[in-house]
């Protein structure tokens, strides 16, 4: 039996399928996750509701996770080829006690893992992954007898919920891009469903993503995007990543709109109509969202927190806020416009209620807010069981150079957030982050100046030149 310890991240579980966890790990991570559940809901027979993505191994990953729960008394409730938010939805449509979604999202072929969940519209946050980590490594597993009973059609069901709330009056012209990932068999139909006239681009579905992998952030996608965009005269280019819970920007003359500020947008239109509101975004969301004009006039108050699709997630919750963004793609929007949970194709849907509300181009609404040079959000590799030290190392440092005055390009740091890694800003709101990633082995960086283009990459040189004093880190997935 093998599992890697690594493959218990901060709110999911991933590995290397082969590599770092063969079958029986997979079956032992279920009967871990079937005791878990059992202990947190009390009930011997809890029902959990489970589905898979379109990977090669895939199903048979999900087969062996479904008897290690099977094995603990667990009820499982099986909806099949899924999106991360179709089985989201289903806990509450099915009213099941927990959920499992097998999935490495965006992650290169040969990833595996879990998206886990009790409550509803959560996902397992660090101390539920630390627990199930303890459960399933030292095998204390409970004993029972559970079943399995397959939900058909539930595919239907989430996209007639999604289509009857969302009908548009006037026809958007969208390219629907899903990188040959599951979102492929989801998002043309729904789009359709509501009012829009799709273009489909590799929504075909192939588990060897021939062309690029299904990830929003990825820069070969977003080119792909763009050139479909102009070439079809498009209104709006959608890129979705292989779960389904992320989507990505193109404007109507083929530029990538972060998703930061898609979401900014976002919630100014929603602010109109919703005052008083309150909106989480991520430590790598552009600065834009503390002072913003319309939020203000709208009594809407914006709070940054933790990176991650859980954290996030919870965040919402708790503060029973209206919205979440992320600068990844993923969106959360709360009652009455969803559960809480984050999806890819809401996502897009709310960009159309955006389109129609504002009634002008994209690329017209997007020059409404100010300018600031964005980089991509950057990875370069650290070792998993190294990378929260460096991250702590660079933490000191930074706190050190501010005491010190020392001054980026000129400019004096002013402020520090270490709510998630360090994000540190400028007299002028220009800003850096440097973060350990919660499910690969690498960091995160990003950088955003309200001045210039040089600021941005002055900002990364500073950065980059701390990590590399560490010498732990490896090569960048992508580099300005």
């Amino acid at each position: 039996m093998k599992i890697n310890p690594n493959g218990f991240r901060e709110y999911d579980a991933r590995w290397l399928f082969e590599k770092d966890i063969d079958i029986e790990g997979i079956t032992n991570l279920g009967k871990g996750l079937g005791t878990q559940i059992i202990g947190h809901t009390g009930k011997n027979n809890p029902r959990v509701t489970v589905g898979h993505d379109y990977r090669s191994y895939s199903e048979k990953i999900k087969k062996a996770l479904t008897e290690g729960l099977i094995s603990t008394g667990c009820y499982v409730e099986d909806v099949g080829l899924s999106l991360s938010p179709m089985v989201y939805f289903a806990q509450f449509n099915l009213n099941s006690d927990a959920i499992a979604m097998v999935t490495a999202s965006h992650n290169e072929n040969g990833w595996t893992g879990v998206k886990m969940g009790i409550k509803k519209g959560l996902t397992h946050a660090p101390e539920e992954m630390s627990e199930l980590k303890d459960i399933t490594l030292n095998n204390k597993f409970k004993s029972g007898k559970g079943n399995i009973k397959e939900i058909k059609n539930f595919k239907d069901t989430y996209t007639k919920d999604l289509i009857k709330k969302n009908k548009i009056k006037k026809k958007i012209k969208a390219v629907v891009a899903c990188g040959n990932g599951t979102a492929g068999v989801f998002a043309p139909d729904i789009l359709r469903g509501i009012g829009c006239e799709v273009i489909e681009l590799d929504c075909k579905l192939d588990w060897s993503f021939p062309k690029y992998n299904p990830n929003p952030e990825d820069l070969k996608m977003l080119h792909s995007i763009s050139r479909a965009v102009k070439d079809n005269q498009a209104d709006i280019g959608f890129g979705f990543d292989g779960d389904g819970d992320r989507c990505g920007v193109i404007d109507d003359q083929g530029n990538e709109i972060f998703s930061d500020k898609i979401g900014l947008l976002i919630a100014r239109n929603l602010s109109v109509s919703h005052k008083n509101s309150k909106f989480i975004v991520d430590v790598k969301s552009t600065g834009l969202f503390t002072n913003d004009n319309v939020l203000r006039d709208n009594k809407c108050k914006t709070i940054y927190w933790k990176t991650g699709h859980s954290h996030i997630k919870r965040k919402v919750n708790i503060e029973k806020a209206l919205a979440g963004f992320e600068k990844s793609g993923h969106f959360f929007f709360n009652q009455p416009l969803g559960f809480g949970y984050d999806d890819g194709i809401n996502s897009a849907i709310q960009v159309c209620h955006l389109l129609i509300s504002e009634d002008k181009k994209m690329s017209d609404i997007i020059k409404k807010l100010p300018i600031t040079y964005q980089t991509p959000t950057m990875a370069p590799f650290c070792k998993d069981d190294e990378k929260y030290k460096v991250v702590d190392t660079i933490v000191k440092e930074v706190q050190y150079l501010k005491q010190k005055n020392t001054k980026i390009d000129g400019q004096s740091i002013i402020d520090i957030l270490t709510v998630n890694g360090i994000r540190f800003s400028l007299e002028d709101g220009s800003w850096g982050l440097i973060r350990a990633s919660s499910n690969k082995p690498s960091l995160v960086i990003v950088t955003e100046s309200t001045t210039s283009d040089k600021r941005k990459k002055k900002i990364f040189e500073f950065i980059d030149s701390l990590l590399q004093k560490t010498g732990k880190i490896g090569e960048y997935d992508q580099k300005i």
